[in-house]
């Protein structure tokens, strides 16, 4: 990696038409240092609210599947990866962007070939079955927004501080362990407002409860694909990839936590599947 640039600019930060723009904003100074260099995009730039939809490619798919459904937008130059469909009775499933992570995440490996399992925890948390290098299948769980959303708008918010502190590793896990016993998440959700009323603990730890509460019942509902002592790949921030593992880890699972460059990782195998991208090591002229 010769370089790494980061702006804090989302999908909602540019206005209508302002895509072309916004890119050169931010990547035309190394277009013109590296005339003829090749770009390709991943994540929510080619969804419908984007710069343009790239349309989904279904699973199984590997890089040169991808590679198959790039969009273009300059011939030769710049291109979009697309994002991956999948369905499960009768329901379908889409993602953008985690693609070229857990390709990225592959390389990584001493053995990619073989059967692998990924997390990407975060507002909509995407768990995604790999077999020889390819992703045959994934599901979403949308446990981040749904704690966002509890926290802030539901009668628990009143219960909880305005912000999130450190982690109460005790009641993380105790929340973890709640969501593996009889009830089910909507009567497990009450015991934060009880808790709370019968002091028997802090808003701060009741944070932490909650998203360990959450976290546990994704693990939960994933457990039909997550035989016990399965190997879990996790894709996140330190502090996020922290309460995975924990979680992960108390109900038997080995961890391995992804390296931070993954995504980069990912891009740069679809360009070298593209012919894009000359051996390692090099940049075209």
């Amino acid at each position: 990696m010769l370089a790494t640039h980061a702006a804090p600019r989302g999908l909602l930060s540019v206005p209508p038409g302002g895509w072309p723009a916004a890119f050169d904003a931010e990547f035309g100074a190394w277009l013109a240092a590296h005339p003829g260099l090749p770009c390709l995009m991943s994540g929510m730039v080619g969804s419908r609210q984007g710069w343009a939809e790239a349309p989904y490619v279904e699973c199984p798919a590997g890089p040169d599947d991808l590679v198959r459904g790039l969009l273009w937008l300059q011939p030769g130059r710049l291109a979009i990866v697309p994002g991956l469909s999948t369905e499960a009775a009768g329901i379908p499933d889409v993602l953008r962007g985690e693609e070229v992570q857990v390709v990225g995440a592959l390389q990584s490996l001493a053995d990619p070939a073989g059967d692998h399992t990924f997390v990407l925890p975060g507002t909509h948390s995407k768990w995604l079955r790999v077999q020889d290098g390819r992703i045959t299948g994934f599901a979403t769980h949308m446990t981040g927004e749904v704690y966002a959303l509890l926290r802030q708008q539901s009668i628990l918010a009143r219960m909880l501080p305005a912000e999130d502190g450190e982690l109460d590793a005790d009641a993380f896990d105790a929340g973890v362990a709640q969501a593996a016993t009889p009830g089910g998440l909507l009567h497990h959700l009450f015991a934060i407002r009880t808790l709370a009323l019968f002091d028997r603990a802090s808003g701060a730890a009741l944070a932490s409860r909650l998203s360990g509460l959450l976290i546990g019942e994704e693990l939960r509902a994933q457990a039909a694909q997550l035989p016990g002592g399965t190997p879990v790949s996790v894709i996140a921030s330190p502090a996020l990839a922290l309460r995975y593992q924990r979680a992960l880890q108390a109900r038997g699972h080995a961890v391995r936590l992804a390296p931070n460059d993954a995504g980069w990782l990912g891009v740069l195998a679809v360009a070298r599947a593209a012919g894009l991208v000359a051996p390692p090591g090099t940049l075209p002229a």
